[in-house]
C-alpha cells in the first residue's frame, strides 16, 4: 500500500468524483484509476460505488476514511523527524493561498524562507476560495495555508499575519482626490472592476460599502485576477486592493488614493495540529518572527 494510493483516495473521496480530484491533485485521471484500483486489490474490497458521474464510499471506504489520514500524518511525522536529523537541506513546501495574500505578504516570506534554505522547493498553489484553503490544509494536500480571518478555522492552528491596508485603484484619467484620500461614499459612486461574489476580493469590497448601505455598481466582473489591474488601467472602472498591489498599479499609471475611514484586512496562516516538516516548521517560525511594523512599500 503506497501513501499516494490514500492521499487519492481521501482526494477523491473529499471532491466526490475521479474528475475532481484528478483536477486538484494535478495528475491523469488514469492514474488515479489505476491506484485505486490496486488500493481495493489490496484491501479485497471495492471502496467506491459509482453514482452517475460521481462516486460515494462504500462501507468499507468509509472505515478506511480515518486509518488512511492517521497514515498519512504519521508519514508526515516520520519524514519530520528525518529532517530533523539531516537538516533543511533538501525537501519541499506545499503552500495554499488565496491570491491576494500570495502576492502580500507571501511573496516576501518565500523569498526571505529561500534565502535561508536555498535547497528546499517551494509549491504555491490558489484555491478556488478563501474557505478551500482550510479544505486544502485538512485534506493534508498542503501543509500551510493562507487565508482570511474571518474564516471558519476549527481544528487549525493558526497565526495572524501583518495587516493590509486596503487602497482605491484608477484609471490614468481619472481626476485624483485633492486630499489623496477616497470617501467610502465616493467609492460607492464609482463603476467598479471585481471578482465574482464568494471571491475575497469582493468580499472586501461589499462589506466597505455596506457601511454606506450602497451595492456595488460592477462594471466588469472577472474569476482573473490578474485581469484586474490591466481593466483598470485600460478604463474600464475603478477597483479596491491591497497596498502592494496598488502600488505596482500606481508604477503603471494608476491613480491611487487611500480610503476614508482607512480600510485594512488582515489574513492567517493555518496548519495542522501536531507533526510539521522541517521545512514547514521552520515557515512558521519566520512568519512568526516576521516584523509587524515593517514600512509598507512606496
Amino acid at each position: 500500500m503506497e501513501r499516494k494510493h490514500l492521499e487519492y483516495f481521501l482526494a477523491i473521496a473529499s471532491h466526490g468524483s475521479f474528475t475532481g480530484a484528478a483536477r486538484a491533485l494535478a495528475v491523469a485521471q488514469p492514474s488515479l484509476s489505476y491506484a485505486i484500483s490496486t488500493l481495493e486489490g489490496e484491501i479485497g474490497a471495492p471502496i467506491f460505488r459509482r453514482l452517475g458521474r460521481g462516486v460515494v464510499l462504500t462501507s468499507v471506504g468509509e472505515a478506511l476514511m480515518e486509518p488512511a489520514r492517521q497514515v498519512l500524518r504519521d508519514f508526515t511525522r516520520v519524514q519530520a523527524a528525518a529532517e530533523r536529523v539531516t537538516g533543511l537541506v533538501s525537501g519541499r513546501l506545499d503552500i495554499v493561498a488565496v491570491t491576494t495574500l500570495a502576492v502580500d505578504p507571501l511573496a516576501e516570506f518565500v523569498g526571505a524562507f529561500r534565502s535561508r534554505y536555498p535547497g528546499i522547493e517551494l509549491s504555491v498553489t490558489d484555491p478556488e476560495n478563501a474557505a478551500a484553503v482550510i479544505d486544502v490544509v485538512r485534506r493534508g494536500q498542503c501543509e500551510l495555508g493562507l487565508t482570511e480571518h474571518d474564516i471558519s478555522t476549527a481544528g487549525l492552528r493558526t497565526l495572524r499575519l501583518p495587516e493590509q491596508e486596503m487602497m482605491a485603484v484608477l484609471p490614468p484619467a481619472a481626476s485624483a482626490p485633492d486630499s489623496e484620500t477616497l470617501s467610502v461614499r465616493r467609492l460607492a459612486d464609482l463603476d467598479l472592476v471585481t471578482t465574482p461574489r464568494g471571491t475575497t476580493t469582493r468580499s472586501v469590497l461589499d462589506d466597505v460599502l455596506a457601511l454606506v448601505g450602497a451595492p456595488p455598481r460592477i462594471a466588469v466582473e472577472t474569476t482573473h485576477r490578474a485581469a484586474i489591474v490591466p481593466l483598470v488601467l485600460t478604463g474600464a472602472g475603478a477597483s479596491l486592493l491591497p497596498r502592494n498591489l496598488a502600488l505596482d498599479a500606481k508604477a503603471l499609471g494608476a491613480v491611487v488614493a487611500r480610503i476614508d475611514p482607512p480600510l485594512t484586512r488582515r489574513g492567517v496562516l493555518v496548519w495542522l495540529p501536531g507533526g510539521l516538516s522541517s521545512a514547514a516548521e521552520a515557515f512558521v517560525d519566520l512568519v512568526t518572527h516576521w516584523p509587524r511594523d515593517k514600512p509598507a512599500s512606496s
